[in-house]
């Protein structure tokens, strides 16, 4: 992991097929907060002050996976909502154990407590935490766990 001399690490905040929807889709589950609220209060957040914040989304899965791969060299983490591609990618989840990126899966909703078929994630195992159920305050957790694992010693 490369780390400029002010310790400012880049972070890729994908999202993925409907979160483009936030905000109208569903805000019983998902809130009231459209993407672009999220975007912006995750960068205004003081975590994200201090690094560099790079976000995407896209409803196609090969436009993740190629996003994924255009920046594997120069990302220091990915925090990553893969909204449905969680429960069927394998090659999403190809592309993050490929990129060889700490990367954090997140999830607005709580999908363990939600349909069966949400309740798998093809991804989880290739990323280092999965955070779930925590609305838009767990792209921040991931935020935060990706500069630690930054900071820790490598070996």
């Amino acid at each position: 992991m490369t780390i400029n001399k002010k310790g400012v690490i880049k972070i890729l905040v994908v999202n993925g097929p409907n979160l483009n929807l936030l905000g109208e889709r569903e805000p019983e589950i998902y809130g009231h907060d459209t993407l672009s609220d999220v975007n912006l209060w995750i960068a205004e957040h003081e975590v994200s002050q201090s690094h560099q914040l790079h976000f995407f989304q896209s409803n196609h899965e090969g436009q993740i996976i190629d996003y994924l791969h255009a920046h594997r060299k120069s990302a220091n983490g990915v925090v990553i909502n893969p909204g449905g591609l969680t429960h069927y990618s394998i090659a999403l989840r190809d592309a993050i154990a490929g990129c060889q990126v700490p990367t954090v899966e997140v999830h607005i909703s709580d999908i363990h407590a939600r349909e069966e078929f949400r309740q798998i994630s093809m991804v989880k195992d290739v990323c280092i935490a999965q955070i779930s159920g925590h609305g838009k305050q767990g792209y921040v957790e991931a935020i935060e766990l990706l500069v630690n694992y930054s900071q820790q010693p490598t070996q």
